[in-house]
């Protein structure tokens, strides 16, 4: 049995009982029933048991009873009924206090009923739940298992999941983020006492409760899934509806459903695709593979992200980071969703990401963001290419993230994840004469150079911000933290100062050409410095 006193009742006939004293505590579960049939009872009641009593044997010594209580208490009884009317017509007052002090149920049974009646009532009610609980729970396994026979995308499993068991689910990574929450505790709150011991548990906080179970993959934590139910009590065919759910993540986020024949497939592809870059190995038994085999890779344009890292001081702790690194590409819920398909190379990480019809070209650089902002310590950097079609066009791929990675390193950029458009102006104009540039630079800048300093530069950070975010003042006032017709007003007076016209694409070119020759003179300034 594990009903709340306060469940119990509201079971017939105990719906006739009133509870007189301890209300703090009628949210105890009520494990089992018993009779008070001997004076010392209380040294064999066990923790959740409920006593009833006619008080026949306490009926002369009111001050025994308020010890009783005490006992009961102590024993993690779940409360005390006292049937009226026989011995006692009400229940003594030092009673009543006693009970509210300790939060003890105090309750007073309905005459009417024999002790059998109500302890039957609660038992056909317990029986009624559980048959109604173990069904919900098959019909939640069923819906369950549909799932698990399915190649869902991780974000669409997991609210199927959620819907599945009817209450909120929140998923933790490996190092504790959160990587899925639909209930309404704030992520902070949430793992504010991560990690959690690898056993299925209830943890509790002020305000919410949940029950928490790992995922595992070979005995390694790999996260925790947290189901809120508000039951205080949970049997143990509801525990194991969690527990099975919790399998079936754990699966689907170590393993994306691959069998074993598809994962030897891909690290074999894998293989031929460092053959290729590295030894000339041709790109049709590139297509001839991934064609045999069933590798979806080239059936669709796609990008490539070359991933490294800084700080390993030897090449072997490099090589383990980066290994690591690709732990974290393939776990991680929004890159896990894109199909990915990695290889570790000499320069790095490389990364082959299919792109989909109509799919935003900075939502792989948004989820590679995402990705590496909680992977601070080893300061990775990433550089996606441009669109590319079939493996004849991989080497091309290749060499773009290994130049963008290059001029980035080159200008100290404080970035995370470059994109190749992005510095197509800087592969052209990268041999260019730095005299030339300052030139240049000087020309197009020339009318905010002679102004107070201050002034200039907050000119020119504004101009910057502006041809950074396509000529957008609102966007540009967001990035400034300023309102909308200061941006506006600063730039009508850039374009007297500089005698630029902004309506017109020629000049827009000609500044953004200037502001990029001073990030690579700066970055030039900055190496002679180090040299130095």
């Amino acid at each position: 049995m594990y009903l709340t006193v306060e469940q119990a009742l509201s079971v017939y006939p105990l719906t006739e009982a009133r509870l007189v004293a301890g209300k703090a505590g009628r949210n105890r579960i009520v494990k089992s029933v018993n009779v008070m049939d001997a004076p010392d009872i209380a040294n064999w009641i066990k923790e959740g048991e409920m006593l009833f009593t006619t008080a026949y044997l306490i009926k002369d010594h009111p001050e025994e009873a308020a010890d009783l209580i005490v006992k009961l208490n102590r024993r993690g009884s779940s409360g005390l009924g006292i049937k009226l009317g026989r011995f006692w017509t009400s229940i003594p007052d030092r009673l009543i206090a006693q009970a509210d002090e300790l939060g003890f149920p105090l309750i007073e049974l309905p005459y009417p009923f024999t002790f059998s009646d109500q302890i039957n009532g609660l038992f056909h009610a317990e029986m009624k739940r559980n048959t109604s609980v173990l069904q919900d729970v098959l019909d939640k396994q069923i819906r369950l298992m549909r799932f698990a026979l399915q190649t869902n995308p991780v974000r669409q499993l997991f609210d199927a999941v959620a819907e599945v068991i009817g209450e909120p689910v929140a998923v933790v990574g490996s190092r504790g983020r959160i990587v899925y929450n639909t209930s309404a505790v704030p992520d902070a709150e949430l793992v504010r006492e991560w990690p959690w011991p690898l056993r299925p548990m209830r943890v509790k906080s002020e305000g919410w409760q949940a029950f928490c179970v790992p995922l595992l993959k070979n005995d390694r934590c790999t996260g925790y899934v947290l189901f809120f139910t508000p039951r205080q009590v949970l049997s143990a065919v509801e525990e194991s509806l969690y527990i099975q759910a919790s399998e079936l993540l754990s699966f689907h986020l170590n393993f994306n459903g691959e069998p074993d024949f598809e994962v030897s497939s891909r690290n074999h592809f894998s293989q031929l695709i460092k053959r290729h870059l590295q030894d000339g190995l041709p790109a049709e038994m590139l297509a001839e593979y991934a064609e045999r085999r069933e590798i979806g890779t080239f059936k669709r344009p796609y990008r490539c992200v070359l991933t490294d890292v800084a700080g390993p001081a030897d090449e072997a702790a490099r090589i383990e980071t980066l290994e690591w690194l690709k732990e974290e590409y393939v776990h991680h819920p929004r890159l896990q969703e894109m199909e990915g398909l990695h290889v570790l190379m000499g320069e790095g990480l490389l990364s082959l990401f299919p792109v989909s019809d109509g799919e935003s070209d900075g939502a792989l650089a948004a989820a590679l963001e995402d990705c590496l902002s909680d992977l601070k310590k080893v300061a990775p950097k990433a550089a996606v290419s441009c669109r590319k079609i079939g493996p004849q066009q991989l080497a091309e791929a290749f060499g773009e993230c290994r130049e963008t990675l290059r001029l980035s390193g080159e200008w100290g950029s404080a970035g995370r994840v470059m994109r190749c458009e992005t510095l197509d102006l800087a592969f052209l104009f990268e041999h260019v004469p730095k005299e030339k540039m300052r030139m240049y630079c000087d020309r197009m800048l020339g009318g905010l150079m002679g102004k107070d300093p201050e002034y200039a530069q907050e000119m020119l950070r504004t101009l910057e911000a502006y041809l950074d975010n396509d000529g957008q003042l609102n966007e540009t006032a967001k990035k400034l933290f300023i309102h909308r017709n200061t941006a506006t007003y600063r730039i009508e007076k850039l374009s007297e100062l500089l005698d630029v016209d902004f309506k017109k694409i020629n000049d827009l070119l000609r500044l953004k050409m200037a502001f990029l020759f001073r990030r690579m003179l700066s970055a030039e300034d900055g190496r002679t410095v180090r040299a130095r």
